[in-house]
């Protein structure tokens, strides 16, 4: 399917609000397609702005009860993960509208770029694909960009969700996803490996998918400070290599010096012989990994190192990300970040343990599905690198409807966070969290809300900050 194809004719967006759509939604727009769409979320009042900002950007936003669907040439996206009984797709069956999943409309427009750079991982995929994003913006490749997470270099008044951007090069970042499988679908000329470890799926699965992914790719861009990414490197044509404690890369960080919100290094070239020196304004070593992934992913797409380490001193960072809303009067700092599965917990609770101050971790689960299949290993994590004084706050997965079995839940993990010798604390209402951290929270803490799936834990953040006012 060429991009004349895929304007062509109407689309529809089943969960048009959800990180995943949004901002394929913006970039067929962006190419001229006529789209509609309804959201769950629309309809139960949350994140009334969003919606309200598709709204003036000419989207058509129906309730989620099958009227947007309206004729067959509208094609139908939505999750594979979407039951058969929701009205938008029972609507689609009677009037034979075709229907494509989220991932395979994003291959679709990625494999007809001319330039596709995917970044593959289990942890890092959004902040790596900002960065790289934002690199050949700097270095004037006009790159249309696919995100996660709202890219806060490219948030504007008019994008005030800009978790996508539209350009006119051949260039087209995107992070590509291993969860369902889908990550086989592209065809990179660059594909970036930052880290193999569990979330969804078994790790022999995710070797053979992240092996493929690096076989599809003209070149590779690979982590070998990682065993797992690093065991993988024979399956890539060519690759540029990057690290920390690698000798052997070609890229390697070294001089670190970390502070609460920023961070230093050198960026030494083994091949060049050079010496590059970086700024990042967003801390924490699981970020260095992140820069070093975009640079060299950048590289291999002909960027020079030095200009793609200059671009990104000006980073600004993504929402969710380790995103500081602010500090109240009393000297207690919020903090706003995407950690979900055991890597990503872990690094922002590094970062977090690496200055002083006590931890706050309030955590809502992002599905209970995800929460059996990764649950000790995260209860593992939070109780490792937590201290004596510091608590973990878990209130029950968030849920929005469907048939999932909702049987074992936050009060399980409590458990075993507490086995793993951190103190923990199970309050199933999201809002008597709040209550409770209000409660306990004193000058000099660091309160982390963590979850994925939810818009609305960035507004349970900000509220606590006005409550710690």
């Amino acid at each position: 399917m060429t991009p004349a194809d895929l304007t062509a004719h109407p689309w529809f967006f089943c969960g048009i609000g959800g990180s995943g759509m949004l901002p394929l939604a913006l970039i067929l727009k962006g190419l001229g397609a006529t789209i509609a769409g309804s959201d769950r979320g629309r309809d139960q009042g949350r994140s009334p702005e969003k919606f309200a900002w598709l709204e003036e950007l000419g989207f058509a936003l129906h309730p989620q009860d099958g009227s947007g669907i309206t004729q067959g040439a509208q094609t139908l996206v939505a999750s594979a993960a979407v039951e058969d009984t929701v009205p938008e797709v029972v609507r689609a069956k009677e009037l034979g509208c075709a229907r494509m999943s989220r991932a395979q409309l994003l291959a679709t427009l990625f494999n007809a770029a001319g330039e596709g750079i995917a970044i593959g991982g289990t942890s890092g995929k959004s902040t790596v694909t900002g960065m790289t994003g934002w690199i050949l913006t700097q270095t004037g490749a006009d790159p249309t960009i696919m995100n996660g997470a709202v890219m806060k270099n490219f948030v504007s008044e008019d994008a005030p969700f800009a978790s996508a951007r539209v350009g006119k090069g051949r260039a087209f970042v995107s992070e590509v996803d291993e969860s369902d499988g889908s990550i086989a679908l592209y065809r990179p000329k660059v594909a970036a490996l930052l880290n193999v470890s569990l979330d969804h799926k078994s790790m022999e699965e995710l070797r053979r998918l992240f092996g493929d992914f690096l076989a599809s790719a003209e070149i590779a861009a690979i982590n070998l400070d990682d065993a797992e990414s690093a065991a993988l490197a024979h399956r890539a044509k060519a690759a540029i290599t990057f690290g920390i404690t690698n000798p052997n890369v070609r890229l390697r960080a070294g001089e670190i010096v970390e502070g609460p919100t920023s961070l230093q290094a050198t960026v030494h070239d083994r091949l060049e012989g050079t010496r590059h020196e970086l700024t990042l304004q967003v801390p924490g070593r699981h970020n260095l990994y992140n820069a070093l992934a975009a640079i060299a992913a950048s590289h291999a797409a002909g960027v020079p190192v030095a200009d793609a380490v200059a671009a990104l001193s000006s980073f600004a960072g993504l929402a969710r990300r380790f995103d500081i809303v602010g500090t109240s009067p009393a000297g207690i700092t919020v903090i706003d970040d995407f950690g979900h599965n055991p890597d990503k917990v872990a690094a922002t609770l590094t970062t977090l343990k690496s200055h002083p101050g006590r931890v706050i971790a309030f955590f809502q689960p992002h599905g209970y599905g995800p929460l059996r299949q990764m649950g000790a290993e995260l209860a593992q994590v939070i109780g490792w690198k937590l201290g004596a004084n510091d608590v973990a706050i878990l209130c029950d997965p968030v849920y929005f409807g469907g048939t999932v079995d909702r049987s074992e839940g936050s009060e399980r993990i409590v458990r075993l966070i507490e086995e793993a010798g951190a103190r923990a604390e199970y309050v199933p209402e999201r809002s008597a969290c709040a209550d409770r951290i209000a409660e306990i929270a004193k000058a000099g803490d660091r309160i982390v809300v963590m979850g994925a799936r939810d818009d609305t834990l960035t507004v349970f953040a900000r509220d606590l900050l006005a409550r710690l006012a």
